[in-house]
This record gives structure tokens, C-alpha cells and sequence, in this order.
């Protein structure tokens, strides 16, 4: 097995363990796979590609959005006939001064129809969006796990972050909200143009010439709005990105004074994305406010026709000789052919901002996310040739057992914890390459600050497994986890988030825990560095039994556990020493 990264949680702790690096194709990267061609009425083009991500938004939507449209049409309809209704009643009352029932019933019932569709459909659409951002983060979770530990390290924490919780959303939007709208600006003119027809074919040619007017404001504002949402979302990965490394470095910061300096540094990156924010606005009311401008002209040209009719001023077909209640039907209906134009202007930015998530989400659903580029000719058997670390120099040559317990030992600062990242391929050697043995099976890294979630102790080792609730009780009691006095409750103890209600040593003791249930190779990283005489004890004979059936790498200090190993690597001296088993 080639330079295999550990999986699952490991990417995840490798965000804990590089320095930030900002990629400067970040967010810019298009998903190579073929099948992911542009699909034919698709609101998003280039280069006839999709983004991964916005096909993933796509089949997560599609049946729920099918119901919406649906939805959608039948309070277009409802709107009608009250429009029909209203008009209806109100020429009668005026003409006849009589008040008519079946008129007032049909209103009525439209009315509530109509009332009950739309909140029907606010609540369809803000459950829909949900489903899709949800979708969209545990698939990013997924696939961020997956990563290998190094390409994960690469990427800029801030921006991952920040992303994560706005991109998703970013997307739903475009594939839920600004989808319905499209869809309704279809429909809907559409279906009011017919019924206007019904009584002046006239009235509804003027509103379908009114048509090319918003299109063509759509187009010219379309890419300016674009690259102002493009404009937007750099800032705010290079704003999240600063703030994620000034906290790395915080300690740093106060020992230099550097606070006043830095948090200028912050407020202008700030200002610059709320000044992106504000030009997405800015043009998005400005489309809104110029298409009502046009509706509103049409509105008040129809009115004109009309009156001029009806006070016999001029004889304009299709405007002239109508009934009272006629008028009032296209009166009613015009604002309702332009209504969805309206709503499509409001959520025109979602667009934009939708398709810039797209693009920014690409770190984690491409192709190019998956893989790490092998460096060097790769060892025919287990082990390492010519490894030169990281601020640690270079490392014996060595050879790793199939199964087994090896330790790696030396003073502070020879490179132990760097091996053992490099072996996992969290870090990057200078130079040498490596093999690890076995099928690529995903390995488990055993730290004091190892990714613990919020919850119970049960579900904390059980994370990343599938493993049963008698094997998730019988591994904590290995370890002695279910009986710590100083964490009561059993395998329903709490776990903060965070763990902030965990040390160090506990810390490591779940993670020991969760390694005996997976079937991969682990790393671990002074195991039993903060552990008393008895845990430590423990934690020696947990490892030294999975080693019987795979490969445990420790890097320790410890001589006891170092004595239990089947190999040992020791930095600082030369050649390695193989211990007998």
C-alpha cells in the first residue's frame, strides 16, 4: 500500500495540525468527470460543465421542487379566479348595485385557497432548502473525511469554516428558491396572459410586448451582478482565513502588541466584504426597482386604454366596448403578469451568489480533492528510503511489519511526531518516500488533541464505526472508561463541545478505545504521555493486543511501552534497531 493517508476523522485532525496555506485556486476548480455535463435547460453554464456541488444541490432538490412547482401552479390559478371573482362582483355592485353570491362565495373561496397554497409553499420551500443544505454539508463532511490527511491540511481552515456555513445555504437557495421563481416566471405570465386573452386578446399582446424589456434588463444586469457575488465571496475567504490564522497565532499577537495592528488589519478586510455585500444589494434593488418602473408604465398605459373606452374618447381595439367587470379583470391581472418577474429580480442575487458557492465548494466534491501525487520511486516492500523530515532531518532507512507494534523513540525534537505525521501522511517529507503494508484500509490517529464530538462516551468511541453496543461497552471498559469516577455516567457521560469537559488523558484513552474498533493501522502519538501509573498501564496492553492483528506505530518516551514493542525505530541513532519479537 502506497503513502495511504489515515481516513474518517483523520482529515478532519489534520485541519488541527498544518499551519493555514492559502491556495490561490481555491474555490476555482471544476469537477473533471464527464457524467457531470451540463444538463440541458440548466441555469448554470460554463464551458458545459457543472460544478459537483450544484449537481449534488440538483438531485437532492429534484423530487421535493417537482411538488413545489406543482404547488405553485395551483396558486396561480387560485389567484385567477379570485381575480375573476373580485372583478366579477365589483362590476355587478357598480352596474347593478346589487351584491352577488355566487360572486362573493368564489371569491372567497379563492381567497382562502390561495392564502393556504402560499403558506403552504413558504413552508415546503424553507424545508426544501434545509434538506439541501443539510445534504450538501454531511456529503462536504463525508468527503472532507475521505480526504486524504494531507490535501486536507493544505486547505485554509478559515475558509473551509466560513464555507461550510454559507455555501450550502448559498446553494439551496439557488437550487430551491431561485428554481421555483424561474419556474413561476414561465408560468405565470403565461397563464395570465391566457386569461386576459379570454376577454381582450389586445390587453394581452401589450403585456407580452412589456415581456423583451425584462429580459433584456436581466441580461445586462446579469453579469454585473455575477462578478460583484464573485468580488463578494473572495473577501469573505480571505477575511475568514486571516481570522483563523491571527487565532492560531493570538498568544503571539499580545506577546508583540500586535493587537491595535491586527485588529485594523481585521476591520478592513471586514469592511471590504460588507462593502461586496452591499454592491450584491445595491444592483439586486436596482433590477427590482426598474422592473417595477416598466410594470407600473404598463399597468398605467392599460389603464389609459381603458378609461379612454369607457368614457368613449377613442375607439382602441380591444379596449373599447368592454364590460365594466372586463376592465377590471385586466386591471387586476396585469400586476399579477408581472409579479413573478418581480420575485425573479428579488432573488436574482441568489443566482449569483448560488454560482459562486458552486465554485467555491469545489475544494471538496472535485476530483482533484481525492487524490495527493505520490513523490519519489515508492518502496517495493513495507517501510521507508531515504525519509528526510520536516525541521528533523533525515531518517535511517527501515522496514515495517505486516502486524506488529512498533515504536518509534529518541530525545524531544528528533522528529518523532513528524515521522509519525509523515507516515500518516499529514505532512509531506522533504525528501524519500514510504509504504505502508496492507489494503487500503483507513487508519486511526491517537493523540491528546484528537477530534472528540460533542455527546456521550458511548457515541464518541462508537464515531466513525459501525460497531455494536457490546463491543462499544466491552472497548471502554478495556480502558476503564465506564468506571472513571471522574466521569460519571457510564457510557451515557457526557461529552461537551468540544470536549472542553475532557483532559488530555482521557482524551487519548477514547481514542485508544475507538482504535481497537476499527481494523486499520494506527498512529499514536505519546499514548501514554499524561496518564497515570494504572490508565498508562492499560493503555500499553490495549495497544500491544490490537497489534497482534495489525499495525501500531507509536511514537513514545515511555521505556515500558517501547519494551513491548516488535520493532523499534530509533531517531537520533543509526542504523534502526530491530528489536526481536
Amino acid at each position: 500500500m502506497t503513502r495511504r493517508s489515515p481516513r474518517a476523522r483523520s482529515g478532519r485532525a489534520a485541519l488541527e495540525h498544518r499551519p493555514e496555506r492559502w491556495l490561490p485556486a481555491f474555490g476555482k476548480r471544476r469537477c473533471k468527470n464527464k457524467s457531470l455535463a451540463h444538463r440541458p435547460g440548466s441555469d448554470i453554464r460554463d464551458d458545459a460543465l457543472e460544478p459537483a456541488a450544484l449537481v449534488l444541490a440538483h438531485g437532492a432538490a429534484r423530487a421535493g421542487l417537482s411538488r413545489l412547482h406543482a404547488l405553485q401552479a395551483l396558486r396561480c390559478a387560485a389567484t385567477l379566479g379570485l381575480a375573476v371573482a373580485l372583478a366579477w362582483l365589483a362590476g355587478a355592485l357598480i352596474e347593478t348595485g346589487a351584491l352577488d353570491g355566487i360572486a362573493l362565495g368564489l371569491a372567497g373561496a379563492c381567497l382562502l385557497a390561495g392564502a393556504g397554497l402560499g403558506s403552504l409553499i413558504e413552508a415546503r420551500s424553507a424545508a426544501l432548502e434545509a434538506a439541501v443544505a443539510v445534504a450538501l454539508v454531511d456529503s462536504a463532511e463525508a468527503r472532507l473525511a475521505a480526504m486524504p490527511a494531507r490535501a486536507a491540511a493544505d486547505l485554509p481552515r478559515g475558509a473551509v469554516i466560513a464555507g461550510l456555513q454559507r455555501h450550502p445555504g448559498a446553494l439551496a437557495r439557488l437550487v430551491v428558491g431561485h428554481a421555483a421563481a424561474r419556474r413561476m416566471m414561465a408560468l405565470g405570465p403565461v397563464l395570465t396572459a391566457g386569461a386576459v386573452a379570454l376577454v381582450s386578446w389586445q390587453a394581452a399582446v401589450a403585456l407580452l410586448l412589456a415581456t423583451p424589456v425584462m429580459i433584456v434588463f436581466f441580461a445586462l444586469v446579469g453579469g454585473l451582478i455575477r462578478d460583484r457575488a464573485a468580488v463578494q465571496e473572495a473577501a469573505l475567504g480571505r477575511l475568514a482565513t486571516q481570522f483563523a490564522d491571527r487565532v492560531r497565532v493570538l498568544p503571539t499577537i499580545l506577546a508583540a502588541h500586535g493587537l491595535p495592528r491586527e485588529t485594523a488589519k481585521l476591520d478592513r478586510r471586514l469592511k471590504t466584504y460588507a462593502d461586496g455585500t452591499m454592491g450584491v444589494l445595491a444592483v439586486a434593488f436596482l433590477n427590482a426597482g426598474v422592473l417595477d418602473f416598466f410594470a407600473s408604465l404598463a399597468i398605467a398605459i392599460l389603464a389609459v386604454f381603458l378609461g379612454l373606452g369607457h368614457l368613449g374618447l377613442a375607439e382602441i381595439p380591444g379596449f373599447a366596448h368592454l364590460a365594466l367587470w372586463q376592465s377590471l379583470l385586466i386591471l387586476l391581472l396585469a400586476p399579477e403578469y408581472f409579479l413573478p418577474f418581480r420575485r425573479y429580480a428579488e432573488l436574482y442575487h441568489a443566482k449569483a451568489e448560488g454560482e459562486a458557492a458552486a465554485e467555491a465548494l469545489a475544494w471538496v466534491f472535485s476530483e482533484d480533492a481525492e487524490t495527493t501525487p505520490e513523490r519519489g520511486a515508492v518502496p517495493a516492500m513495507p517501510g521507508a528510503r531515504g525519509l528526510v523530515l520536516p525541521h528533523a532531518g533525515p531518517v535511517a532507512d527501515f522496514d515495517l511489519p505486516e502486524t506488529g507494534l512498533v515504536a518509534v523513540t529518541g530525545p524531544s525534537g528528533a522528529g518523532k511526531s513528524t515521522l509519525l505525521r509523515v507516515l500518516a501522511d499529514v505532512e509531506a517529507p522533504l525528501a524519500g518516500a514510504f509504504r505502508l503494508p496492507g489494503p487500503g484500509v483507513a487508519a486511526t490517529w491517537v493523540s491528546l488533541d484528537t477530534p472528540i464530538p460533542a455527546g456521550t462516551l458511548g457515541a464518541a468511541i462508537a464515531d466513525g464505526t459501525t460497531a455494536t453496543a457490546e463491543a462499544v461497552a466491552t472497548a471502554a471498559a478495556t480502558l476503564d472508561l465506564s468506571e472513571d469516577p471522574h466521569w460519571p455516567g457510564g457510557l451515557d457521560a457526557p461529552v461537551r463541545a468540544g470536549a472542553e469537559n475532557l483532559s488530555g488523558g482521557q482524551r487519548v484513552r477514547v481514542a485508544v478505545a475507538r482504535l481497537l474498533l476499527r481494523p486499520g493501522p494506527a498512529f499514536c502519538d505519546e499514548p501514554t504521555a499524561k496518564l497515570d501509573p494504572d490508565n498508562a498501564a492499560r493503555v500499553r496492553r490495549a495497544l500491544a493486543r490490537a497489534a497482534r492483528t495489525r499495525l501500531i506505530i507509536v511514537a513514545t518516551h515511555d521505556p515500558t511501552l517501547a519494551a513491548l514493542a516488535d520493532r523499534r525505530i530509533a531517531l537520533g541513532a543509526i542504523p534502526s534497531e530491530k528489536q526481536a519479537a
